[in-house]
């Protein structure tokens, strides 16, 4: 099977990198050059341009944001060079508009369309553990079935309509970033009383909350291992955003996401850009000017 991979960031690298593993010819673009050269040094076949990197049987991308997939895909031509009965698997996390706008596009086409956001740092995704969303027809999920289980370690069906599987990746990192939030704030309190944020988190994510989201975030925030970014400030900004875009289509009240964007916000103006969404910690400290403290 003939395999394009577009947007190879560090999330889009590693799951390429478990596609060639799994023994797929390839096609890879990006564009940044650099980042192809690794899959290249791998087997790689890297494409000069993103139309071309769309001529086999299945695409797979894994683009950053909205822009960035409507200016490929939608503008830049990608879905017009695809072949008819290929399926793009669209990995981003993007907006339920849009999703509903690209499978209607996709069918005009003849090209079939399957959303398959993911759950995964990019550690995970290296070592193909992603779980993954699917939403799509019957017929393509079961196409495809074998690159996913390459590149993770289970697959959630979610019914054929690709933006159920949007809206629930949506869904589920606000929940993320409410529990980093929470954590942010549970840790400034801690410590305005003398408890490290290291032995609060320790005792929390050892007993009421002993789950993969609380022990992952809780160590960078423990260990202010901020950089570098396994999901960044803006990315975290960007899907709040989503998801208080989708609660208005629905007229879904989502008040703590407003507190996100704040929170998220003030980061950013703080110039943190560059930092992990965990430092969300860093402003519940400003805020209660812990460093002034001592």
């Amino acid at each position: 099977m003939k395999v394009g991979f577009i947007g190879l960031g560090a999330m889009g690298s590693a799951m390429a990198g478990n596609l060639l593993a799994a023994g797929y010819a390839l096609t890879v673009w990006n564009r940044s050059e650099a980042t192809t050269r690794p899959l290249a040094a791998q087997g790689a076949r890297v494409a000069r341009s993103a139309d071309r990197a769309a001529q086999g049987e299945v695409l797979c991308s894994m683009l950053a944001d909205d822009r960035a997939v409507r200016e490929v895909f939608l503008e830049g031509g990608v879905l017009d060079a695809m072949v008819k009965g290929s399926v793009h698997v669209n990995h981003a996390t993007i907006s339920v508009a849009l999703a509903k706008e690209l499978a209607e596009a996709h069918a005009a086409h003849g090209v079939d369309y399957i959303a398959a956001p993911v759950f995964g740092r990019p550690d995970i995704a290296a070592a193909a553990k992603l779980n993954i969303l699917v939403a799509g027809s019957a017929a393509a999920v079961g196409r495809v079935r074998p690159l996913l289980e390459a590149m993770g370690s289970r697959l959630w069906p979610l019914a054929e309509a690709p933006e159920r599987a949007n809206v629930a990746k949506i869904a589920g990192n606000f929940m993320l970033a409410t529990a980093i939030e929470s954590m942010a704030e549970a840790t400034a309190l801690t410590r305005a009383h003398g408890v490290s944020a290291a032995d609060f988190l320790d005792v929390m994510t050892n007993t009421l909350f002993a789950a993969p989201a609380y022990q992952g975030y809780g160590e960078l925030i423990a260990g202010q291992r901020f950089k570098p970014a396994g999901f960044t400030l803006p990315l975290g900004l960007k899907d709040v955003e989503l998801a208080l875009t989708a609660g208005s289509a629905a007229h879904v009240p989502l008040p703590f996401a407003g507190v996100l964007r704040d929170s998220l916000l003030e980061a950013l103006a703080a110039g943190d850009a560059e930092l992990d969404w965990s430092s969300l910690a860093l402003v519940a400290a400003r805020r209660a000017h812990l460093d002034e403290r001592g």
